[in-house]
């Protein structure tokens, strides 16, 4: 067990002799140990270790240092240089000891050995120092470590002490060739005393004479040793290849070596533009030049790739042409394509050159096919055919459409229309007429242009000919009277019938303090009104009703207040109109009408407020003996609030809130409005939402443009849902003004026009905020962060984000 552990572990299965090496210790943890001998009748007590017992290996004292050698001598001082041990003994070399001896040729003197060093020598090189010139020397070295000193190294010498010098001299290879991406080791051996000065120059392979010095950096770095300097360039780089020369200098001269290095990697991009030879419905024939650079290998072929302008996955064509011409097959007609052309040597593809975006088609076609149309409004005879027009006009505007109808058990189309539907800007919607009730039908749709017809749509889902039928809504119930023993209920009927007639009402009441509701009567209630008998006097009842129609039983309508059975002051009661409920949305220019009926003994006073403040001037108050309603004529947005009908007797009092949406057109967008340049041919419009939406949402935007040098306005799109669009289309060089108006329901809002104009022509600008930035996990010290790309990246590649 460890000497922190409680619990002993065993560690044999079985052992019949009287030592055992013990397995799996952790290095460095201290251990007690036990034993007990075991024969057929059992185990016998243990007897344990006193002393806790470290596993670690032996410590001995370590090998001789090897490949000791002498560097720089001069007149008083001698460097040496030598290589650790190769078993440092169990335990790491903490210092060196270097000694040397004195070779005495008279014999006068005694020889021995001498520590050279006064401090420890940590490394594996030393200078011994404060020597006799002239005197003659043997070296020795000891390495340590915490066992004591290892025998002596391999002595070097007898050497004379004296100043040694030479000329410099260097060896470089010739030529030297490396892949893009790998270390380059450019290694130059070294001679001369003492030690040159050592300078790298560059020169490019087409100017050689040029030569300028080498700048060190992280990428580029010059590594000197003993007797080598080695130029170090880390990641290869196409850029790196290169005439190569060192230069070493020192007081008896001066030598130099040259070296190419050659760096061979991936070929730079094609050169374009991508030009576009022939554009059919199917096939594009594209052409391009071969690339400036080929990465020091000869070009083997061109990889092609193409993708639909609105999507972002790549798709392969081609990785089989030699020549700058090729011709794509298999294109859908009416879609739009991006191609993309990379060159390939032996050393991979290099970065892709990408075209601009072209639409197959033949230059005059039929329509495309529209997306698959909708139905709604569906009732017993009709239904509402919608869809969109099609992606593709074949190049000539769509004058009109063929709807075609057939049951889902037939197989024969049949024309729904005489002649043409007209085109629509938002979509278009078509009533088909005179279908037989219970029949499944399906829709297609064929659009027509100068051309001819196009291909017809994709069916529509299935719709059988049917009204909707649904439970009825809730009754509007409420108490006329009540006495201590029953109570007098009245009823309107709900405003929706759900599809189908009312065949009955159920009451229901539940006193209070109990869960389960009780129904008052088996049957269902042909009345409007019912007299609830058999109540206990002083106790509290809930009352509620339900219609029931032939889809089932509708939601329960709940009497608002709670009664208690005892003769009474009636308190006053609102009941608001069945066409009014708690909230009322008028059109501008209409009629706010509010009709509330009140009841109460006595007779309640009635007061009306907007907003708890004084009515409008516009506002008219009707009065009858039973109802109080609040008119106002030709309304407008500034007539929308809460108002409050407030009723009070000698009973209490009682308060009803109706909220009144008054819907209008919206107001003009938000400023500003900005254009900003995207490319040669298209623009970015930004804005803000109008203040007021006219109490709708904002269903889509009207863009329309105009250049500077006329009056007349032209679309530009009526489907834009968001604050930006890019316009394209536009002619560069020209300045345009654009404007935008907001559309809801309810109708067109006031345009909003740019204050200036906008030449069109290709910028950069900062790209788009990302977006969908959402915490994805949340540790102590961390946050794990995920987000989308922008939509738009201001004209230029994504290069970094920065995260704050």
């Amino acid at each position: 067990r460890t000497i922190d552990g409680k619990a002993w572990t065993k560690v044999n299965a079985n052992c019949g002799s009287t030592s055992f090496v013990v397995p799996d210790l952790i290095s460095g943890q201290e251990y007690f140990f036990r034993v007990r001998a075991e024969n057929r009748f059992g185990v016998g007590p243990p007897a344990e270790t006193i002393q806790r017992t470290t596993a670690r290996d032996p410590i001995h004292p370590p090998d001789p240092p090897i490949k000791l050698k002498i560097g720089l001598v001069t007149k008083n001082t001698v460097s040496l240089t030598w290589k650790p041990p190769k078993n440092d003994g169990g335990a790491p070399v903490t210092h060196y000891n270097v000694e040397c001896l004195r070779w005495d040729r008279t014999g006068e003197v005694k020889e021995t050995w001498k520590q050279c060093n006064r401090r420890d020598v940590e490394e594996t090189k030393f200078t011994v120092e404060d020597l006799v010139e002239g005197g003659e020397y043997e070296f020795r070295v000891k390495a340590v470590n915490i066992a004591g000193p290892s025998r002596p190294s391999a002595t070097v010498g007898p050497l004379v002490v004296k100043d040694q010098t030479c000329p410099p001299s260097i060896e470089l290879k010739e030529f030297m060739e490396a892949e893009e991406g790998t270390d380059v080791n450019i290694v130059a051996k070294i001679r001369g005393v003492p030690f040159p000065t050592l300078t790298w120059l560059k020169a490019s392979p087409k100017k050689p004479d040029d030569k300028t010095p080498v700048l060190y950096d992280q990428h580029v770095n010059k590594i000197v040793g003993e007797d080598t300097c080695t130029l170090l360039i880390q990641q290869s780089r196409r850029s790196d290849t290169g005439l190569y020369t060192i230069t070493a200098v020192n007081n008896l001269g001066t030598a130099s070596k040259e070296m190419r290095l050659n760096v061979l990697g991936r070929p730079g991009p094609p050169v374009g533009p991508i030009k576009f030879e022939s554009i059919l419905a199917d096939k594009m024939t594209i052409s391009w030049l071969p690339p400036l650079d080929d990465g020091g290998s000869k070009i083997t072929n061109y990889v092609i790739e193409k993708k639909e302008a609105n999507r972002r996955t790549w798709v392969p064509v081609t990785n089989e042409p030699k020549e700058c011409l090729f011709t794509v097959p298999k294109l859908m007609e009416g879609h739009e394509y991006v191609f993309r052309i990379m060159a390939q040597n032996k050393y991979g593809i290099g970065e892709p050159l990408d075209s601009e975006p072209e639409t197959a088609r033949n230059l005059f076609t039929v329509p495309g096919p529209c997306d698959k149309p909708t139905v709604s409004s569906i009732t017993r005879d009709s239904m509402t055919v919608n869809w969109e027009e099609p992606e593709h006009d074949g190049g000539s505007p769509i004058t009109g459409y063929w709807l075609e109808r057939k049951e889902t058990t037939g197989k024969r189309w049949t024309r729904v229309n005489r002649d043409p539907i007209k085109p629509m800007t938002l979509g278009v919607s078509y009533k088909v007429t005179g279908l037989i009730e219970g029949s499944e039908y399906q829709f297609r749709v064929s659009a027509i242009n100068a051309a001819g017809v196009g291909p017809p749509s994709m069916p529509s889902d299935p719709a059988i000919a049917r009204d909707p039928i649904a439970p009825p809504g809730p009754p509007i119930p409420k108490v006329t009277d009540w006495t201590k023993s029953s109570v007098d209920l009245e009823w309107t009927p709900p405003l929706k019938d759900g599809g189908s007639r009312v065949t009955g009402y159920i009451v229901e009441y539940k006193e209070e303090g109990k869960e389960e509701w009780e129904r008052v009567s088996g049957k269902l209630l042909q009345n409007l009104h019912f007299v609830v008998t058999g109540l206990k006097e002083g106790c509290f009842y809930k009352f509620r009703v339900r219609a029931v129609n032939a889809a089932g039983i509708g939601e329960p309508g709940e009497v608002t207040d709670i009664i208690e059975m005892k003769d009474r002051i009636v308190a006053p009661d609102i009941n608001l109109d069945a066409s009014v409920r708690d909230r009322i949305v008028v059109h501008a220019g209409g009629v706010i009408r509010i009709i509330a009926y009140v009841s109460g003994k006595p007779a309640p006073t009635v007061t009306w407020s907007r907003d708890d403040q004084a009515l409008p001037e516009e506002v008219r108050i009707e009065e009858t003996a039973i109802s109080s309603s609040l008119v106002i004529k030709n309304c407008k947005r500034s007539h929308q609030g809460i108002y409050t009908l407030l009723a009070k007797n000698a009973g209490g009092e009682r308060k009803k809130t109706i909220i009144v949406d008054v819907l209008d057109v919206p107001g003009p967008v938000g400023m500003p409005f900005l254009t900003e340049n995207l490319t040669s041919d298209s623009c970015k419009l930004t804005w803000f939402t109008p203040e007021d939406d006219g109490g709708s949402p904002i269903t889509n935007y009207i863009i329309e443009k105009r250049e500077s040098d006329h009056r007349a306005w032209t679309p530009v799109s009526y489907t834009v849902t968001r604050q930006n669009a890019t316009v394209q289309g536009l002619t560069e060089g020209k300045a345009y003004f654009f404007r935008i108006a907001a559309e809801n329901i309810i109708g067109m809002g006031p345009f909003t026009e740019t204050t200036k104009e906008i030449v069109i022509r290709d910028p950069i600008t900062v790209p788009d905020r990302p977006e969908d930035l959402e915490v994805k996990a949340v540790t102590k010290n961390s946050v794990t962060l995920t987000w989308n790309p922008p939509k738009y990246n201001g004209g230029s590649d994504i290069t970094m984000y920065v995260l704050e």
